[in-house]
C-alpha cells in the first residue's frame, strides 16, 4: 500500500505572525504574535492522518457545473506581519502535488524560484511552497486544490496518470486556481513523437519492477567509492570516466554525483613527489579529464579544511601555504601540458552540477564521434 506523504518547505521561512488584540496590554514597538500558519500545519497533519479537510465531504468526488462554490479564501488579520515586517496578505503560496516523490516538479519550481533570487532575498516578494507527495487519490487531489482556492496558491503538478492531471485541470478550471502541469505536456510531446502510449505509472510506483538503469546506479555508486582518491588504479580501465587533479579540487563529490547518474567513476591524486600510477596513462585518454583551479581559491578551501582537521595556524604543514599550492598548480599544468587529449575544467566558482554538467557533454561527445571545434581546450 502506498503512503502518502507531505512535506512543507518553506521559502523564506515564515515563521510567526503579529496581530494586536483589542483590550490587551500593549508596549512600546511591539504587538503580540500569531501564527497564521497554524492553519496550514494542522490540515498537513488532517492530511497525513487522512482526515478531510472539511465537514462536507464526498465519497466520489465530481467536477460538475452545479458543484458547490470553492471554498472562501482565508481570514487574515488586516494587521498580521510575518517576524520580518512583511504584510502575510502579500505572501505567495506554490502548492507542489506529485503521485510520485515529487523530485521532479520540486526541483522545476526551486530551478524557476532561482530567476526571482534578486525579489526573495530581500523579502520583496515572499514565498512559501508546500509539496504533497504520493497523492494518488482523487478525492486527496481535490481537497488539496480547494486549499490551493482558498489560499489563492499557484498549483503546479507532476501527475503520471492521465485521469489525475485531467481531474486536477478541470477542478482548477472550475475553481480558478492558477495552475501549470509539468509532466503532462512533454509527455504527450514524446509519446507522438514515439508513437507509443505512455504507461501513467509514476517513477518508483508500487508492483513496477526495478529498471536495469537501477542497478546499474547502484553499481556505478560501489564502483566509485572504491576506486576515491587513488584506490586501485590496477581498475582504472573499467572506469567510465577518470578525473584527476591536486588535492581539494572537487574530485570526490564530483565522483559521487557522476556515479548517482550511472557513470563509474575513479579519481586519482595529483601529489609532488609521489609518482603517478603507470594504468592512469594507459587507460583511453579520452575518457580522462583534470581539474584545475584559482590557487587563491584553493587556498581558502584549504585552510577551511586544515582547521576541521585540527592543524593550527603555527602548524608546519604547507598543505594551505600560498607558494606550495602554486607549486602544485604548476606540477599538476605540466602534467596535463603532456596529456593534450585531456581536457582541463577549471572548477572555480562552478557548483557540482556545472562542472559535471561540463564532463558529461564532453564524455558524450566524444563517445558518440561528434566532437565539434574547440577554441580552447580549458573549460
Amino acid at each position: 500500500m502506498r503512503i502518502m506523504q507531505l512535506c512543507p518547505t518553506i521559502i523564506p521561512i515564515r515563521g510567526c505572525t503579529q496581530t494586536q488584540s483589542e483590550g490587551a496590554p500593549q508596549q512600546p514597538g511591539r504587538r503580540p504574535k500569531i501564527s497564521p500558519q497554524l492553519n496550514r500545519w494542522s490540515r498537513a497533519r488532517s492530511f497525513r492522518s487522512g482526515r478531510k479537510l472539511d465537514r462536507p465531504s464526498l465519497r466520489t468526488p465530481t467536477l460538475e457545473p452545479n458543484q458547490p462554490h470553492p471554498p472562501s479564501p482565508l481570514s487574515i488579520p488586516d494587521d498580521a506581519v510575518s517576524d520580518d515586517g512583511a504584510d502575510v496578505r502579500f505572501i505567495k503560496s506554490i502548492y507542489i502535488v506529485s503521485d510520485g516523490t515529487g523530485w521532479t516538479a520540486e526541483h522545476c519550481v526551486n530551478a524557476a524560484l532561482g530567476q526571482f533570487d534578486y525579489c526573495l532575498v530581500d523579502h520583496g516578494c515572499p514565498v512559501n511552497t508546500h509539496l504533497f507527495s504520493g497523492i494518488d487519490d482523487a478525492e486527496k487531489l481535490l481537497e488539496i486544490i480547494k486549499q490551493c482556492a482558498r489560499e489563492g496558491a499557484l498549483l503546479v503538478y507532476t501527475l503520471a496518470d492521465s485521469s489525475m492531471a485531467s481531474s486536477a485541470k478541470k477542478a482548477c478550471k472550475l475553481w480558478g486556481v492558477s495552475f501549470t502541469d509539468v509532466l503532462g505536456p512533454i509527455t504527450e510531446a514524446i509519446a507522438t513523437h514515439l508513437g507509443v502510449s505512455p504507461s501513467g505509472l509514476p517513477r518508483g510506483a508500487s508492483g513496477v519492477p526495478l529498471s536495469d538503469d537501477y542497478f546499474r546506479r547502484i553499481e556505478a555508486v560501489e564502483f566509485t567509492i572504491k576506486q576515491d582518491d587513488g584506490a586501485c588504479p590496477k581498475n582504472l580501465a573499467k572506469a567510465d570516466i577518470v578525473l584527476t587533479g591536486v588535492s581539494r579540487t572537487g574530485k570526490t563529490p564530483l565522483s559521487i554525483y557522476l556515479a548517482q547518474k550511472g557513470y563509474k567513476v575513479a579519481n586519482v591524486p595529483i601529489v609532488m613527489g609521489v609518482e603517478m600510477p603507470r594504468t592512469l596513462f594507459e587507460v583511453d585518454p579520452w575518457k580522462v579529464f583534470g581539474l584545475t583551479i584559482n590557487p587563491l581559491i584553493l587556498q581558502n578551501i584549504r585552510k577551511t579544511r586544515a582547521k576541521t582537521l585540527g592543524f593550527s595556524s603555527e602548524s608546519t604543514s604547507n598543505y594551505s601555504e600560498r607558494d606550495h599550492i602554486r607549486e602544485e598548480l604548476e606540477f599538476a599544468g605540466r602534467l596535463f601540458a603532456q596529456n593534450p587529449v585531456w581536457p582541463i575544467i577549471d572548477v572555480t566558482a562552478k557548483a557540482i552540477e556545472e562542472t559535471a554538467a561540463v564532463v558529461l557533454r564532453l564524455y558524450h561527445d566524444r563517445k558518440q564521434k561528434c566532437l565539434m571545434p574547440r577554441i580552447s581546450k580549458r573549460y
